[in-house]
């Protein structure tokens, strides 16, 4: 990743920006302003001990 990948949303795009890296610009601080699942502790060991998919339907054992 170069410094200019870098920058914040807030700062002023480059002159020499298409319209679709100017999009996609947008897009991923859009994502990265998501926000984020807990990370470790309580959550991840519930999330952890889920029943694993498919182990709920008997019916779908051969």
């Amino acid at each position: 990743m170069t410094q200019d990948d870098q920058t914040a949303p807030d700062a002023s795009p480059p002159a020499d920006e298409t319209p679709v890296q100017r999009a996609l610009r947008l897009k991923n601080a859009k994502l990265e302003a998501r926000p984020k699942p807990p990370r470790g502790g309580r959550f991840q060991r519930e999330q952890a001990a889920r029943v694993a998919a498919g182990k709920s339907k008997p019916w779908m054992t051969r």
